[in-house]
């Protein structure tokens, strides 16, 4: 399977305060984590919603403010133009991903707990223009559900950073 990483970013950290992606964590900002996991993973990596030095960038679709869903659209479409055949999706908040993330989801699935963290076939991607163009529910466990995709529990032990006390706790 040919497989893309997709790395959310398009979001305003208005919870964290700062731009959280460029928060540093070991010397590092987090999303510079997530894509070295992501990479050990899949054929490539992009960043959704944002640029970032060294990476491929794509803009949320159809536009921004649109959350999570936004980049992961991005993603399976880009996926779907560049002959990917899934995207393993996680957020720029995310640091700590398993090596074994895209295995743990099979052919496709989520966290049921952590839905941006996920495996979707991008074939999905007409499925979730549709949602978006008839002005669904932007959340994405919502849409997820509707995808008939596993979805798993274990994401809620992950470390989700969304307050800056998230990222202390880590740094201890």
């Amino acid at each position: 399977m040919k497989l893309l990483g997709a790395i959310l970013a398009g979001g305003r950290s208005t919870r964290f305060g700062t731009d959280k992606a460029a928060a540093l964590l070991a010397g590092k900002p987090l999303l510079d984590h997530v894509a070295e996991c992501l990479a050990r993973q899949c054929d490539d990596v992009i960043v959704c919603g944002r640029d970032w030095p060294g990476r491929v960038a794509v803009a949320d679709r159809p536009g921004p403010d649109l959350g999570p869903l936004g980049g992961l659209n991005a993603a399976l479409h880009h996926a779907a133009e560049q002959g990917y055949d899934a995207v393993l999706s996680a957020g720029c908040d995310t640091p700590q991903l398993p090596d074994d993330l895209a295995a743990r989801f099979g052919s496709g699935g989520y966290y049921a707990d952590l839905p941006v963290i996920g495996l979707w076939p991008a074939a999905l991607a007409p499925d979730l223009d549709r949602h978006l163009a008839q002005g669904g529910n932007r959340a994405v466990r919502r849409w997820a559900s509707r995808t008939g995709l596993n979805a798993l529990s274990g994401g809620a032990t992950l470390a989700n950073i969304n307050y800056p006390d998230d990222l202390k706790l880590l740094r201890t």
